[in-house]
């Protein structure tokens, strides 16, 4: 018989979970504890029901919020609750037990047809024995459940606690310099000894099986198989591309950039298969249990992520072929590097290697928590021996006088985050923040490998434009015959699908930054999350919460910068290689950019988590606002849309408005930018163009007219003076031929006769100009041909003062 005070634990487990403030120590519990021998039997069929409403109770607060204490609680709870319900179900069977030989006394039911009759007091007694047996087989199975479902969650509360830990960034676990910290290399804690040693017996169980006389050939030749691929395999594969590439492919970049990616492609494919050959040779049989298979299908997806670190750093170091090099990378530092990308995937591979085992053992959060520290501790220190190596080596070129290569911008801030970054782990650790330590470790390597691999693609895939386009390979001269289009439109083709797989991967490398960490992300998860977010709530709600913030900015910070950048290449790169005048694409990038701000800014909103309707009080605010205050801006901003559109006037027309001529420089969404001739810059605002009368030079005729309106004496000779003018204009080199001068009789005045000559120049800007050098012209022709031009008769009235006497005089008549 097991001791009823087992039995009674659930009842404690119950107040427990009822009141919180209860504790297992209580005295008067205690007390209870001690007269449990005298109290009567328990009914199974009554404890039954208040185990499974106990576990029941244990998983709804699980699935609540709860911190590390109350999951440490309800763990314990688990297990006892799990032990009870053993000691229970294992109580049961001496009952099973002796209702079976008193069945057996009974012998089974007579057959109909046997001639045998048995009393009815027997039968019924057959009857009462068998329901009761069927009911302590029930309740077995019951207790048998529960004790299963306690052990199931309790391992679910351990999972629960390490997924929380790897969240809980500034939780303080005690620096590693301190005893704490490497508790657990001397002590085991909460049965991890005992875990352990379970664990690593189902390896070897799982690899004697693969041992076993038949399997020990497939071993062998899968494991022959692996090593071929890791040496062999890798090498030649390697080799073949590298000859496509030098006799297969066209010349230019496209040669380097498609062996760099080959280089990190067969690296790839020979870890992952190595992995995946030796992962065949030791779990192919169906004996193999459940955790060891989800034990070693986690090695195999780990083994993409190694790969693709050392397939990465081989291909960016390119140490077997310098020549062939991607990046600027001078040998010296390259073949410094060297050891760092396989030791680095080594690193990766151990301790991700023992973070599975430890989830897979459910060790303790202790033990957890050191393996976590020695991962950030050793991530940390090869990122700082990394950049310490790096500046050694660049140092002792210099002193040799073989000045390294210059380092762009980029490199020089990526290896100053390196650097920052590694110092910040080493710190979070000696200080206690071993969670945060090993985030920063594994962000480390996951942006590494995201931007490795967004360099070699980006170059991959513009290298494989311009070649698929160009007219200097076959692929450019048989789609330029075949579809009869000019070289410049496959450079515009070329320059557009760059852009469009440069878009793609920059939207892959953000969303994989915002929403992943190292081995967390596949590409599937991915592209569900992008159907998710594209199709999901988006502005849904207003819970603005610190992640949300932090996700905001990044994606402000990163949406800017993106636009901006395909601003520029449709500035410089794009749009230059089109027909569209500078004005067009003038209109076109400002228009681009308005719209693009727009979008960064809601996109920015819907990341924070706010909601249309939610902002309804606001867009009532702003409206009030824009019935006064707001009012001009927002008229500025619809005419700047509106001029962008509709371009009554555009960049680079010559225009005056309100008494000002001058060239449109720039549309802004509030005003537009006038320069005049004196380089000084007038803002004129947006809805003038729309409201006012504007006068524009250049729309719809690009030539100008030069008129000088000159007037003669009466007594010249007016076919003569017509000749010379004419002669004027047409040797001017402004003047254009066509249409060709003319002069022109505008009137006859006492003044003289009045005389127009008029031609056309190139441009409107040409008028002054050429204006000023024909009146030069005509001018010293005239006054050689003895010409003067008519001079205006001016009347001058003058008063002359009288003499005194005479005014005496006068005064004097009658």
């Amino acid at each position: 018989m097991y001791k009823l005070r087992s039995l009674f634990t659930p009842f404690i487990l119950l107040l427990v979970l009822l009141s919180p403030a209860l504790s297992y120590a209580d005295d008067n519990t205690a007390a209870a504890a001690q007269q449990e021998d005298a109290a009567p039997k328990v009914n199974p069929a009554v404890e039954l029901p208040k185990m499974q409403k106990i576990l029941d109770k244990i998983k709804g607060q699980v699935s609540g919020d709860t911190n590390e204490s109350q999951l440490n609680q309800l763990n314990e709870m688990a297990l006892e609750l799990s032990g009870n319900a053993e000691t229970l179900g294992q109580a049961l069977i001496p009952q099973r037990q002796q209702l079976d030989a008193q069945l057996a006394v009974l012998g089974p039911a007579p057959k109909p047809d046997s001639g045998v009759k048995e009393t009815p007091e027997v039968t019924r007694k057959r009857a009462s024995l068998e329901s009761q047996k069927s009911k302590l087989d029930d309740q077995i199975k019951q207790a048998d459940g529960i004790k299963n479902g306690a052990l199931v969650l309790s391992s679910q509360i351990v999972n629960l606690r390490r997924d929380q830990l790897k969240s809980q960034l500034a939780l303080n676990s005690g620096s590693i310099l301190g005893p704490r910290f490497w508790a657990p290399m001397v002590s085991r804690q909460d049965l991890d000894g005992e875990k352990i040693s379970d664990f690593i017996a189902e390896l070897q169980d799982t690899a004697a099986l693969s041992w076993e006389p038949g399997w020990r050939f497939g071993t062998i030749g899968w494991l022959i198989a692996a090593m071929l691929v890791m040496t062999l395999g890798r090498r030649y594969s390697e080799e073949f591309l590298a000859w496509v590439s030098i006799h297969k492919m066209p010349e230019g970049r496209l040669r380097r950039s498609f062996l760099a990616a080959a280089i990190a492609l067969t690296t790839l494919a020979a870890v992952v298969l190595t992995f995946n050959f030796i992962a065949l040779a030791f779990t192919r049989r169906d004996e193999v249990s459940t955790d060891v298979q989800d034990f070693v299908e986690r090695l195999v997806q780990l083994s993409v992520y190694c790969g693709l670190i050392a397939g990465l750093g081989r291909a960016f170091l390119s140490t077997r072929r310098p020549s062939w090099r991607l990046p600027s990378i001078s040998n010296e530092v390259a073949q410094a590097l060297k050891p760092f990308p396989p030791i680095t995937a080594a690193l990766v591979f151990i301790f991700q290697t023992a973070e599975s085992f430890n989830y897979s053992v459910g060790t303790s959060l202790n033990t957890t928590i050191f393996a976590n520290g020695l991962t950030a501790l050793l991530i940390g220190t090869t990122g700082l021996a990394i950049s310490m190596r790096t500046n050694r080596v660049r140092r002792r070129l210099a002193q040799e006088g073989n000045p390294p290569e210059a380092r762009p911008t980029v490199v020089g801030l990526v290896q100053l985050a390196l650097t920052l970054t590694a110092l910040a782990i080493l710190i979070s650790l000696i200080i206690g923040y071993v969670t945060l330590a090993r985030f920063l470790g594994y962000e480390v390597i996951w942006c590494g490998i995201l931007f490795g691999s967004f360099y070699f693609l980006s170059h991959l895939i513009n290298d494989g434009c311009e070649s698929l386009f160009s007219t200097n390979n076959a692929t450019g001269k048989r789609l330029q015959t075949s579809l009869n289009i000019d070289e410049r439109h496959l450079q515009q083709a070329a320059t557009l699908l760059g852009a469009i797989g440069k878009t793609a991967l920059i939207g892959i490398v953000a969303l994989a930054l915002l929403n992943g960490t190292f081995a967390s992300s596949t590409p599937i998860e991915l592209i569900q999350k992008v159907i998710e977010f594209w199709g999901g709530k988006g502005l849904e709600s207003l819970n603005i919460v610190p992640a949300h913030m932090v996700n905001a900015i990044l994606c402000l910070v990163v949406g800017i910068y993106v636009l901006r950048s395909v601003r520029r290449w449709l500035d410089k790169d794009f749009l230059p290689k089109t027909t569209m005048d500078v004005g067009m694409r003038v209109s076109l990038v400002t228009l681009f950019s308005n719209i693009g701000y727009v979008l960064i800014i809601l996109l920015t909103l819907s990341i924070m988590g706010l909601q249309w309707n939610k902002l309804a009080w606001i867009v009532s605010a702003l409206s009030v606002g824009i019935g006064f205050g707001l009012q001009e801006i927002v008229k500025n901003f619809i005419s700047g849309l509106i001029l962008l559109t509709e371009r009554p006037v555009k960049v680079g027309d010559l225009v005056s408005i309100s008494g000002i001529e001058g060239d449109i420089r720039r549309i802004n969404v509030r005003a537009t930018e006038i320069q005049l001739s004196d380089k000084s810059t007038v803002i004129v605002p947006n809805s003038q163009f729309i409201s006012q009368n504007v006068r524009n030079a250049t729309m719809g005729n690009a030539q100008g007219v030069v008129t000088i309106m000159l007037t003669f004496p009466l007594d010249i000779d007016p076919v003569r003076v017509r000749e010379i003018l004419l002669e004027v204009y047409q040797e001017n080199e402004r003047i254009l031929e066509t249409p060709e001068p003319s002069v022109s009789f505008k009137d006859l005045t006492s003044a003289g006769i009045v005389l127009s000559v008029t031609g056309n120049v190139a441009g409107q800007r040409q008028i002054s100009s050429a204006k000023s050098d024909l009146l030069f012209d005509i001018l010293t022709r005239l006054r050689k041909e003895g010409i003067v031009l008519s001079t205006p008769q001016t009347m001058i009235i003058e008063r002359r003062a009288v003499p005194a006497a005479t005014q005496e005089e006068g005064e004097q008549l009658p």
